[in-house]
């Protein structure tokens, strides 16, 4: 039954949960019972981090099968208010109580427990990203598993609601330990180097993050911003611009905050809502620092559109419509480039062509792509849904904060990934003050996507052109 670890350490782990996770408080005694003493909670730290990965897996299963609800004892509570239905009000709320307090895992007091101590939060947010890579690599998805991750993630929702988050600017004379997390935790545009990180929080550029004052030092998710006389339609000119290093910001060349990275530094957070606070908060104080400034914006990558676009070809190619992806002026293009014949060979050449990057040496096959590309990544940006909603994750992030999808741009992107993630092409997010409530609205509630005329005429395109 435990083929990972020896009969003694077993027993250690028994010894333990059985040490530390303390029996539920009877219903008249939740508020009443002292706590626990404080060195159960940190045995148990030190001994889940003891542990390899395997052993991990196997303690929180047991952990969470072995110390979960008493079903018994709910059970029979739910049957007492079945027969209560006909009885006083006061009397059904009761119950109802005491059935919801028979609903507490024994472990949540244990849980609650850690996170009073030094360290205990930011070790519950390390152990909810192994619950996460566990489920997420198949290992195991136990129901009680679930569970467990539920409880903790619902915990961790209180713990970090935006009232109790600190908005901290990062800039060059903040900590080196923070500059140095700033620079490990950008997952949109890695930092080269310490000239990058100085450029990326110098003048003409802000960096911000939110801090909790359980994880003091860590950046829980950080994002950075330009501030640009117009809304930005490539990121070179961004994160490789050294003309601002030791520049004097001049106000009047202030016109728009382009939000061109977000990045969530805790796997444990993942489902607890920060960015979007993170976001509303960073225009608080931008409009405070610059009244005069109107236009606020994303730059955002499309992960995901090249994925997509090798299965529409795939898919294509496979049904024998190789025809009605491109028009064939876009197809003569890529036939007399690649020196194919028309039909399947074109498209397994532009496939090849896409999955290698080879086309963004050509300026004969960017200018030809260009239309195609364009018109198939709007469609995969408005078009191709998850329950209803965008499916590209980045998409889905700006449009359920109430941005309207603005414009997509030709070689926004032409570093490597961004060839590799989305053919170079990026998307601007616009945020609309006066609209973002309204168009959240829409989209969470009847899955209306907000999009502008640039945005609708090339889904147009593409609806004339595809049978995707």
């Amino acid at each position: 039954m435990y083929p990972c670890t020896s009969i003694a350490e077993h027993n250690s782990m028994e010894e333990i949960l059985k040490k530390t996770v303390v029996t539920l408080p009877t219903y008249e005694m939740r508020d009443k019972s002292p706590p626990p003493p404080e060195s159960n909670s940190l045995e148990f730290m030190l001994f889940y981090k003891s542990l390899e990965k395997e052993q991990r897996l196997e303690f929180l299963e047991k952990l969470s099968h072995d110390f979960g609800v008493d079903h018994r004892w709910a059970s029979d509570l739910a049957a007492k208010l079945l027969d209560t239905q006909g009885r006083d009000v006061a009397t059904i709320l009761q119950v109802e109580d005491r059935l919801r307090y028979s609903l507490t895992p024994r472990y949540r007091q244990l849980l609650t427990h850690i996170s009073k101590v030094q360290g205990g939060v930011k070790f519950l947010v390390d152990l909810r990203a192994d619950l996460i890579e566990f489920a997420s690599s198949k290992i195991s998805d136990s129901p009680h598993m679930r569970d467990l991750n539920s409880t903790l993630k619902s915990l961790l929702s209180e713990w970090f609601s935006v009232g109790l988050l600190r908005l901290e600017r990062i800039t060059w004379q903040s900590p080196c330990e923070i500059l140095q997390k700033i620079s490990q935790y950008e997952a949109v545009h890695p930092v080269r180097n310490w000239t990058d990180i100085k450029r990326r929080v110098g003048p003409y550029r802000r960096c911000y993050a939110f801090t909790h004052a359980s994880m003091p030092g860590e950046p829980l998710v950080v994002l950075h911003v330009a501030l640009t006389e117009d809304i930005a339609n490539n990121i070179q000119g961004i994160v490789r611009e050294f003309a601002t290093l030791d520049a004097d910001e001049d106000v009047n060349k202030i016109n728009a905050a382009i939000f061109y990275s977000i990045s969530s530094t805790q796997a444990g957070l993942q489902g607890v809502e920060l960015g979007n606070y993170l976001i509303k908060r960073v225009v608080r104080e931008l409009q405070s620092e610059f009244p005069h400034m109107a236009q606020f914006s994303s730059l955002s990558p499309i992960p995901g559109f090249s994925s997509w676009l090798q299965g529409a070809l795939g898919q294509h190619k496979k049904e024998g419509r190789a025809t009605e992806l491109l028009s064939e002026q876009e197809w003569r293009e890529v036939e007399d480039v690649t020196g194919t014949a028309p039909g399947a060979p074109a498209l397994e050449a532009l496939r090849r062509l896409i999955g290698t990057s080879e086309w963004i040496h050509s300026d004969r096959l960017i200018h030809s792509l260009e239309p195609a590309l364009m018109r198939l990544c709007a469609w995969y940006l408005y078009g191709e849904k998850r329950r209803g909603y965008a499916l590209n994750p980045v998409a889905n992030f700006h449009l359920q904060n109430g941005a309207t999808m603005w414009r997509l741009n030709w070689q926004a992107d032409t570093s490597p990934r961004g060839i590799a993630n989305s053919c170079g092409i990026m998307v601007n997010y616009r945020y609309f003050l006066q609209e973002t409530s309204t168009n959240s609205a829409a989209y969470m509630q009847n899955k209306f996507i907000k999009a502008s005329e640039q945005v609708l005429g090339l889904v147009s395109q593409f609806q004339k052109s595809s049978k995707l």
